[in-house]
């Protein structure tokens, strides 16, 4: 009775009511203390259960069901997930891994009544805005706290040290919360029982290292890995007695070397450095580290080189190797890995070996498979038949995938993407695979029948092969546990019929990209947690289906739709609440434009019908990185606030019909890099403001009616590339620069039909640095590919005579257009020193004088148009040095004399020289010295093509070539219709027949 009266006592002091009776008739019928019950309770009823199976490691089923089993008026000691002490009936175990729940536990939760707790697991819960209380240190006789990825944030609490009894303690994957030095020091000084400690993801940047010298020397474990740990890592951690797992990992600033002495007889098994600062001597390593069999070094610095391959072979008990993204080179050396009998895993990906993996042999006197390396002509060891884990990715690897990779019987991580493998996909002997991925080889053939057996498969990268064949969904059936599948970029073609039967309850990444498919999968109606769609450039019409927006409300991150044939319209508030990329690019989409959550970074409605104004909410999108509304019927003003869009990167509005003016609005700090407002109905001047986008790298307002003098405070922006004025009302001439280096970074620069005068901008031309290097570059890189793996700079210039919009700009290509305007006096020789230039074109203007002989110098030259000028004197023959010409237009001026002979001049035509009756020579009829001679009479048709340039049926000669215009190098990526469209207008019928 009388411990009846204290725990009643007990129980109202904390503000639980129990009437007597039913504590007495509870108590005598439970082992449980009432007290505990009520507090586990408690802690239920402040939390909700949420629906997340976003973590791989939980059971949801088995999770949440603990929790869920607790019931009032039952023993508590049977509850899942609660253990008692058999003798008192305290609880002193609270296992809730996985258990979903959600909220914020606050300093008077029940949790904390429950004082007896020697572990408590809360791992995978969201517990997020909670901070890591101090009244954790209450719980006295704890031996096992496990908060792993539980979303506390905050500082780690010194009164975690009051712990003194615990053995092992994991606040991992809580990248919110701090831990300080002083609460490290207590930590280590009081917890010296403690034999795991977990702090993987806690934010230990401003730890001081020396910290960490009291460590407990019972330690068996230590996780410090992607804490943001810095300075040189103390060699006596490596040293104590019982450490069996250390795991530094992904801290880059850190730095340190292996002990020096005493530690042969050390116990570690597994090791942890990837992307450290370490200074790893792999001979050292192994020759003390006896008893390693885990060992993670990817992204690492070795005192040398390619020696810590041939050292591994000293690793006798090596089960577990990652090597990866180190940069090794040459051949694999397999003789030495296969000899590591103990191995189930090795991960070489991201390296830059070459050559052929090795094939099967057969001794012929026992019959016994051996491994036979044909590049370095050996005889290897037995095949690896116990590997679980193989990781090539990311090499330089050729061949054909030998066939007893298809045999391995425990194999479930099978990883050979982006390589250069031939030859089809075999079939596997077993169902084993887990993960398969082979994207971005040159694999061909049909899928084969046994990937659709592998019943364990989560991950499927098939995408960037030539596999062809016809698949239907019906084929994957067996495949229920699948999260990820990439089919993208092949020749397949993927149907959905009967697709009612199937679901895919775990889907969470499907990538179909040019799949040849028609139809929407309708198998995605159930797919709660769909986090990424790719179906691009398929063959879908019709409206997009209303059950879409009900897929993955809470987790869709990624939905790409773009170039299809999908008509109608979107909903004007898209439902998605974490929506990322939203991507539906060359459709016919119709209607208003639709606004995404405010969480939105690419925002692609490009080439569709949009019509309507731009809504301001669209300014409420203040994380948006990338924003293309190009190519659609958008109207009115260009909303003010666009401009103070701090994170905004891209503005692409070109092709609508916006009116108005620019916005004046370009805050200070922006981060634009493009604006793009190319054919609009823009008026009036250029705003001074755009000198506050000190990242501006391409400005295009090409096709408007902008009315203005030459914007000459441009040329301070530092990173200015491309600059595009094109067919405006711009008038004035251009005086000399301003500032030392102007305009230091263009590459590209039209200021062609406009209202200039004067004489050209000598100053400029002598000025533009990045136009003056030879030309010759190691690799094509393209405008915007720094920025963004999904996104490239575009532009709209002329080339070679036609207005062509660039949908990706390779950085080699720079061009100067001045055409059509009223520049007057003679050609500078100052051009000579821009030898990078693509294009040069001074058509249509009043120049005289003579072609300079500095133009000599222009070796990377491709068209050169000085027609419809005054120009006079004779061709010089140092022209002849302009190897890559191969287009040339000078008509329309008062040129005389013998036309250059040889090299590119020998490929030009007529029109290149008509409207010059002082030429002679080939390709013209009037030979020198022949004063009877008479150039043909243009026809109508040549006089309109003149007036243009030239005859363009004469533009694919060129020297040594055959079709040119510039798609030879690449310079731009056309869809087909626009290659389509521009192969009739400039070469008729005969060139669509190549396509």
């Amino acid at each position: 009775m009388c411990r009846l009266i204290i725990v009643s006592l007990f129980v109202l002091s904390n503000s639980f009511l129990f009437s007597t009776s039913s504590i007495s008739s509870f108590y005598n019928s439970s082992l449980c203390h009432p007290h505990d019950a009520s507090a586990l309770l408690h802690f239920k009823h402040s939390f909700s259960i949420f629906n997340d199976t976003s973590y791989r490691d939980c059971d949801y089923n088995l999770g949440a069901s603990r929790i869920l089993s607790w019931k009032n008026g039952t023993d508590c000691c049977t509850w899942g997930g609660v253990t008692c002490d058999k003798v008192t009936g305290n609880v002193i175990q609270l296992n809730l891994h996985c258990g979903q729940l959600r909220g914020i536990i606050h300093s008077n939760n029940t949790l904390f009544f429950l004082r007896h707790l020697r572990s408590l697991d809360l791992s995978y819960n969201d517990f997020s805005g909670s901070q890591l209380l101090a009244n954790f240190g209450r719980f006295t006789s704890m031996r096992h706290l496990n908060l792993f990825h539980s979303s506390f944030d905050g500082q780690v609490p010194q009164e975690i040290s009051y712990l003194s009894q615990l053995l092992s303690l994991d606040l991992s994957g809580n990248p919110n919360l701090k831990l300080e030095t002083w609460s490290l020091q207590r930590t280590t000084a009081n917890l010296t029982n403690l034999k795991e400690l977990r702090l993987c993801f806690v934010n230990m940047s401003f730890v001081q290292i020396h910290s960490l010298m009291n460590l407990s020397s019972s330690l068996t474990s230590l996780d410090l890995s992607y804490s943001g740990l810095q300075g040189k890592f103390p060699e006596k951690i490596f040293l104590l007695p019982n450490l069996q797992v250390l795991s530094l990992s992904y801290n880059q600033n850190l730095t340190g070397f292996f002990p020096k002495s005493n530690w042969s007889t050390s116990p570690i098994r597994e090791l942890t450095l990837s992307r450290t600062a370490f200074s790893i001597d792999m001979s050292y390593l192994v020759r003390n580290l006896k008893f390693l069999n885990g060992l993670y070094l990817r992204t690492c610095t070795f005192i040398r080189s390619y020696p810590p391959l041939v050292m591994a072979g000293n690793l006798s008990k090596i089960t577990l190797l990652d090597l990866s993204f180190n940069n090794f080179d040459g051949h694999i050396p397999w003789n030495i890995f296969l000899n590591l009998q103990q191995l189930i895993s090795l991960d070489l990906s991201g390296n830059n070996f070459v050559g052929q993996l090795p094939e099967t042999c057969t001794n012929n006197s026992n019959q016994i498979s051996f491994l036979c390396d044909s590049s370095q002509h050996q005889l290897l060891d037995h095949v690896p038949m116990n590997l679980e884990y193989l990781d090539l990715s990311s090499n330089n690897l050729n061949g054909t995938i030998p066939s007893w990779l298809y045999s391995l019987p425990f194999l479930k991580h099978l990883g050979l993407a982006s390589n250069q493998f031939i030859g089809t996909i075999q079939e596997f002997h077993y169902a084993s695979l887990s993960y398969l991925n082979l994207e971005g080889n040159k694999l061909h053939g049909a899928i084969p029948v046994s990937v659709f057996q592998q019943q364990n498969l989560t991950s499927l990268a098939l995408g960037g092969n030539n596999l062809s064949g016809a698949i239907s969904l019906d084929q994957f059936s067996k495949l229920k546990n699948l999260e990820y599948l990439s089919l993208s970029y092949n020749n397949l073609s993927l149907s959905f019929n009967n697709s009612d039967n199937y679901t895919f309850p775990n889907l969470k990444y499907l990538l179909l990209s040019s799949c040849n498919i028609s139809e929407f999968p309708y198998f995605l109606r159930a797919s709660e947690y769909l986090f990424l769609l790719e179906l691009s450039q398929n063959k879908i019409q019709g409206n997009i289906p209303k059950w879409l927006w009900n897929v993955g409300v809470d987790t869709l991150v990624f939905l790409n739709l773009s170039h299809n044939l999908l008509t109608g319209h979107v909903p004007e508030q898209l439902p998605w609440k974490y929506l990322f990329t939203f991507d539906i690019r060359s459709n016919f989409i119709q209607g208003h434009l639709p606004i995404p959550p405010p969480s939105t970074h690419f925002y692609f409605l490009s080439n569709n019908q949009l019509f309507g104004e731009i809504p301001s909410l669209i300014c409420a999108l203040t994380y948006i990185d990338f924003l293309d509304l190009s190519h659609n019927a958008l109207n009115g003003s260009i909303p003010l606030c666009l401009g103070n869009l701090s994170y905004l990167l891209v503005l692409d509005l070109r092709m609508n019909m916006l009116d108005g003016t620019i916005p004046t609005t370009f805050s200070k700090g922006n981060s634009l890099i493009n604006i793009a407002l190319n054919g609009n109905r823009l008026k009036g001047p250029l705003p001074r403001a755009l000198l506050n986008c000190r990242h501006l790298e391409i400005l295009d307002v090409g096709n408007n009616m902008i009315n203005d003098t030459f914007p000459q405070w441009l040329e301070s922006l530092p990173n200015l590339q491309v600059l595009v004025l094109r067919s405006n009302k711009f008038h004035s001439s251009i005086s000399s620069p301003n500032v030392r280096f102007p305009f230091q970074k263009l590459r590209i620069m039209d200021l062609s039909n406009n209202l200039f005068q004067g004489l050209l901008p000598t100053g400029y031309f002598g000025n533009f640095s990045a136009m003056m290097h030879d030309g010759r570059v190691d690799k094509l890189e393209y405008m915007g590919e720094d920025h963004s793996y999904y996104y490239q700079d575009s532009a709209t210039v002329t080339m070679k005579g036609f207005e062509v919009s660039f949908e990706k700009i390779l950085k080699i290509f720079m061009t100067i257009d001045f055409s059509k305007n009223n520049f007057e006096g003679e050609i500078p020789e100052a051009v000579g020193i821009l030898k990078s230039l693509k294009g040069f074109n001074l058509s249509h203007n009043k120049l005289y004088g003579h072609i300079p002989t500095s133009l000599r110098n222009l070796n990377n030259l491709e068209w050169l148009d000085l027609s419809s000028n005054y120009l006079y004197g004779e061709i010089p023959m140092q022209l002849l040095e302009m190897t890559s010409l191969e287009v040339l237009n000078l008509s329309q001026n008062h040129l005389e004399g013998a036309i250059p002979s040889g090299n590119q001049f020998d490929t030009f035509r007529n029109d290149s020289y008509i409207g010059n009756l002082g030429l002679c020579g080939f390709p013209l009829t009037k030979t020198c010295g022949d004063d009877e001679a008479q150039q043909p009479s243009p026809s109508a048709n040549d006089d309109e093509e003149a007036t243009n340039g030239f005859q363009w049926k004469y533009v694919y000669m060129g020297y040594g070539s055959g079709l040119v215009i510039g798609m030879s190098v690449g310079y731009m990526f056309y869809s087909d219709e626009r290659l389509t469209c521009l192969m009739r207008k400039v070469g008729g019928g005969r060139w669509l027949k190549l396509l």
